[in-house]
């Protein structure tokens, strides 16, 4: 079965939650989802292939076509006491929603935000996903001096989710060199999932 969804005009998350009332109600073979802007372009194409959907895309005028394939036979990933310890893990999740650190002096405050984020791989293993929203975004552009300490972190495992909202305000989502553009569903879920938040 094919199915078609026609998401122009919507903002995200609008297109993912229109793809998950989708998945709920049915398992289509394959899925077509129409969008206007790359943010949704990202956030659908990174949510299909999340879901096991060989992914591809094509761009028509001002619209993109994402379509989905669903892979045969997915493989189960079998338990092992190194997966059920990771597992076990308690998860930190921290939210930064500035370039900078407190309020006075800016030039103080960036400072203090780039070791802050230095001083992050401190949690160890805990440290499960950074997430980057209003002018935090403006740390993952290539002139930021945040660019390679977010880059170490990202190598390390820590997943760098970076708002495609904030990143379309400020017209910087094709200038964003780390992390994964990602929505408010994916950010609400993620405090969902964690055992603590940080807010920064």
């Amino acid at each position: 079965m094919s199915v078609e969804l026609n998401c122009r005009g919507l903002a995200c998350p609008g297109p993912v939650l229109q793809l998950i009332e989708l998945l709920d109600k049915t398992t289509p073979a394959k899925i077509s989802v129409i969008v206007d802007n790359e943010a949704a372009r990202e956030n659908v194409s990174r949510f299909l292939a999340h879901k096991n959907f060989q992914v591809t895309v094509e761009k028509f005028g001002v619209d993109f076509q994402v379509t989905g394939i669903a892979a045969a036979g997915a493989c189960q990933v079998m338990a092992t006491p190194e997966t059920e310890a990771a597992l076990a893990t308690k998860k930190i999740m921290v939210m930064v929603g500035t370039d900078r650190l407190g309020h006075g002096d800016d030039r103080l405050g960036s400072g203090l935000l780039i070791n802050f984020l230095k001083t992050l791989k401190e949690m160890g293993p805990e440290l499960w996903r950074l997430v980057l929203v209003n002018n935090g975004v403006k740390l993952t552009v290539e002139q930021s001096d945040a660019m390679p300490i977010l880059q170490g972190l990202a190598e390390t495992g820590v997943q760098i989710l970076v708002c495609g909202t904030c990143l379309e305000h400020f017209e910087l989502l094709d200038k964003k060199q780390v992390g994964e553009t990602t929505n408010m569903l994916d950010i609400v879920t993620s405090m969902q999932l964690a055992d603590n938040v940080i807010n920064i």
